[in-house]
């Protein structure tokens, strides 16, 4: 079975030591040491790791994450790569489940913050990982959302997504896909169909989770 997690690491990895701590990412004030800080806690301090998602810890986790970035940065960088087996995002049994979409996103949120950046070929299967889970993306991404959106990756599928209200079609590959829906709008390659109005509300809309 083909270990994109593990590649999507090693080459995040690469990628955040090549260009240093102070690097630009596409998460508006985070740097390439922010990031590195937060893939350390979500692997390696379940304390804090819940800030992530629900806000009643977030005041913690920032904290949390604020204290480990402030280590040498070459060190952070090589805790990234070497992940601890204990973890329970990131053990054997559930490293590519849990980090396959997680590591392409940050790989891309660092890649797509560099001028002169372009979207990668990515290989066939890693497209069709990817596009399965685009549908538990839209559906959460989009719940709120005041239209109905058919998302289509050509030579993947389709699905639709979102609230009654009008009608959008979202269109890209299925790495694409998953930056917009994640809230990564503005560097995600799609094409977006609709009536202007609903189409500039989706393309600036906060979705992610």
């Amino acid at each position: 079975m083909p270990r994109y997690a593990r590649a999507e690491r090693e080459a995040l990895a690469d990628l955040m030591l090549e260009l240093g701590p102070d690097a630009p990412t596409v998460n508006e004030g985070w740097t390439t040491r922010d990031l590195a800080a937060h893939l350390l806690v979500r692997e390696r301090r379940p304390d804090a790791a819940g800030g992530i998602l629900l806000p009643p810890l977030r005041e913690h986790g920032e904290s949390v994450r604020r204290r480990i970035a402030a280590g040498p940065y070459p060190e952070l960088v090589a805790r990234v790569r070497r992940p601890p087996l204990w973890s329970p995002v990131s053990n054997p049994l559930t490293d590519e489940l849990a980090n396959g979409l997680e590591f392409f996103i940050h790989h891309e949120d660092v890649r797509r913050a560099r001028p002169g950046w372009h979207p990668r070929d990515l290989p066939a299967g890693q497209q069709r990982v990817l596009w399965k889970r685009v549908g538990l993306l839209a559906r959460m991404a989009l719940r709120r959302f005041p239209a109905e959106v058919l998302v289509q990756a050509p030579g993947h599928g389709e699905l639709r997504a979102g609230r009654s209200g009008g009608r959008l079609r979202v269109v890209g590959a299925p790495g694409e896909l998953v930056l917009f829906l994640t809230g990564r709008q503005r560097v995600a390659r799609v094409q977006v169909d609709g009536p202007a109005e609903g189409a500039e509300r989706l393309r600036t809309a906060e979705l992610g989770f």
